[in-house]
C-alpha cells in the first residue's frame, strides 16, 4: 500500500502505507484500563504500554458528550468547526428541542469523506445508529462539501457505513455493504448490551481480514461504564474483550488507536442516591419565580447529553445549557450559579465558546459545568430516571475531560496543549486520524534518514 497525502479542514494527512484503525472506547478514562491491566486482562495492551507503543495524556473535547467528540474524531477539530454541539439541543432557528443525529447540523466534511475521495477504502462502523447518520455524510451518501461551500454533495465513490445496532438493515446502496450478520458470524445484538460493542470490533476485524481498509473507525457504547466502575469484574471482563480484538487488528497489521469520547465519573453518594443538581430549579430560585410552572416564563435548560438511550443515564449528566427569558440579568445569574454546592463553573456564551471551542449559536446564555461527583438536571419532573438500576455514573464537564490516547507504535510525543483547565494533556481525541497516519508517517520517514 502506497503513502496517500489528503487535506480536510486545514489539516494534511499522509497515510503510513498500512491500515490505520481508531478504537473509540465510549465512556473510557484511563482508570478502566489501568484496572483491568492490573487484573490480567489485557495481555496486548500491557506490552504496547510496556515499550511496544505510546501512551500519552489526553482531553476529549467539550462537552464531554458522545456525538460531539465522535463528530470531533471524524473531522480532526472541536465543535466551533464542525457544529455538532451536543447529542441535543435547542435549535434557535426553529425554536424547538431536538436530537443532533441528522447530518443537516453538521457544517464540516470528514476525515473519512476526504479520505475516501482521495481513492482510499475508508469502514466505519458504529454501535449505535445515531452516530452512523453523522459519520456516514461524503461516505455513503450526500455530505458537506469538501471545498467547504457549505453545500451538501455526494460522494464520487462509497466506502463502508454501519451500525451494529441497525447490522441486518445494511444494504451495499445505504452502507456500501450487506450481509453484515452472516459475515461477522454473530446475531444481531441487543442495544442495552456489551454485545453491542463487541459487533462493531468483530465486524472490523472481519472486514479488515477479507475486505481489508486503509482508514477504520470503530466507535463503541458506554453502556459498561454507565453501570459499572474500573476494576470491577464486569468492566474488566469488557476491557478484555477490547484487548482481543485490538490484537487482532494489529495481527491484520493495523496501526491500532486506542481513546475514547469522554470519561465518566460516579454521581452518587455513599448510599448509592444520586447527587444531582436541577439548574432549571435553581435558576427559577434566583430570579424569584420558584411558583412558576415550567415552560411558561422563557426559562430553558437544555441537557446536550440527551439522546435515544437515556436506560442508564436518566439525562442526567455535567453540562447544561440555560436560555434565559428576555430583560434578566445575566451576569448576576452566573454569578449565583457559581456559588452553588455542585457547580464547578458557569460561563456566558461567549466566553464558554471560546473557552471550549464551540458554536456559540448552539448554546444556552449561560453554560453550567457540574462537579466531577454532581449530575445536572432540568427540574426533578421531567427526569425519568425509573432505568437507573445501579448508582448514577455519568459525564459531560471537566471531571470527564482525561481519556486515554494509545498507539501500537513508538513516536515522539507532541508538545503540551495550551488549555487552562483539566489536568496536562499532550493530544486531544480528536488528534487520532492525524497521529496514526501523519505523525507515524514523518516518524518512519525520518527515521529511515538518519538510519
Amino acid at each position: 500500500m502506497e503513502r496517500t497525502k489528503f487535506t480536510v479542514n486545514g489539516r494534511d494527512y499522509t497515510t503510513p502505507g498500512v491500515p490505520v484503525v481508531v478504537i473509540c472506547i465510549d465512556g473510557s478514562e484511563p482508570d478502566y484500563h489501568l484496572e483491568a491491566i492490573k487484573a490480567g486482562s489485557m495481555p496486548w495492551l500491557a506490552n504496547v504500554l510496556a515499550g511496544q507503543g505510546s501512551s500519552w495524556e489526553a482531553h476529549c473535547a467539550m462537552p464531554a458528550l458522545t456525538n460531539p467528540n465522535n463528530v470531533s474524531i471524524a473531522t480532526g477539530h472541536p465543535p466551533a468547526l464542525h457544529g455538532i454541539s451536543g447529542n441535543y439541543i435547542f435549535d434557535s432557528t426553529t425554536g424547538e428541542e431536538v436530537l443532533m443525529n441528522d447530518k443537516k447540523f453538521l457544517r464540516a466534511p470528514t476525515v473519512f469523506a476526504a479520505a475516501n475521495e482521495a481513492g482510499l477504502d475508508v469502514v466505519v462502523v458504529t454501535a449505535k445508529d445515531k452516530l452512523r447518520r453523522l459519520l456516514g455524510a461524503g461516505l455513503v451518501e450526500d455530505g458537506p462539501s469538501l471545498a467547504g461551500t457549505g453545500e451538501f454533495v455526494a460522494p464520487t465513490r462509497h466506502g463502508i457505513c454501519f451500525s451494529a445496532e441497525k447490522a441486518d438493515q445494511a444494504t451495499v446502496a445505504d452502507n456500501g455493504i450487506e450481509g453484515v450478520l452472516e459475515l461477522v458470524g454473530k446475531p444481531l445484538p441487543q442495544v442495552y448490551s456489551a454485545d453491542l460493542s463487541e459487533f462493531a470490533l468483530a465486524a472490523g476485524v472481519q472486514i479488515l481480514k477479507d475486505r481489508g481498509a486503509d482508514l477504520m473507525y470503530l466507535s463503541l457504547t458506554d453502556y459498561i461504564q454507565h453501570k459499572n466502575a474500573p476494576g470491577t469484574p464486569v468492566a474488566n471482563a469488557f476491557y478484555a474483550m477490547i484487548d482481543h480484538y485490538a490484537a487482532a487488528l494489529e495481527a491484520l497489521g493495523a496501526i491500532v488507536i486506542l481513546t475514547a469520547d469522554h470519561g465518566m465519573s460516579a454521581k452518587s453518594d455513599a448510599s448509592g442516591k444520586a447527587n444531582v443538581l436541577f439548574v432549571e430549579d435553581e435558576v427559577r430560585t434566583i430570579l424569584g419565580t420558584s411558583d412558576v410552572q415550567p415552560g411558561t416564563d422563557g426559562l430553558r435548560v437544555i441537557l446536550p447529553i440527551t439522546d435515544p438511550y437515556t436506560v442508564h443515564h436518566g439525562a442526567l449528566g455535567s453540562f447544561a445549557s440555560v436560555y434565559l427569558p428576555d430583560g434578566v440579568d445575566r451576569d448576576a445569574t452566573i454569578e449565583a450559579l457559581r456559588a452553588l454546592e455542585g457547580v464547578q463553573e458557569a460561563y456566558g456564551r461567549e466566553e464558554a465558546a471560546k473557552r471550549f471551542c464551540l458554536p456559540p449559536d448552539r448554546i444556552g446564555d449561560i453554560v453550567v459545568l457540574g462537579e466531577a461527583g454532581t449530575a445536572v438536571g432540568r427540574y426533578a419532573a421531567w427526569h425519568d430516571l425509573s432505568g437507573l438500576d445501579a448508582p448514577l455514573r455519568s459525564h459531560g464537564a471537566l471531571g470527564e475531560l482525561q481519556i486515554p490516547f494509545i498507539i501500537n507504535r513508538v513516536l515522539p510525543r507532541p508538545d503540551q496543549l495550551d488549555e487552562p483547565y483539566g489536568e496536562p494533556a499532550h493530544v486531544h481525541n480528536y488528534d487520532a486520524f492525524w497521529v496514526g497516519t501523519t505523525l507515524v508517517s514523518e516518524h518512519e520517514l525520518s527515521s529511515a534518514a538518519t538510519a
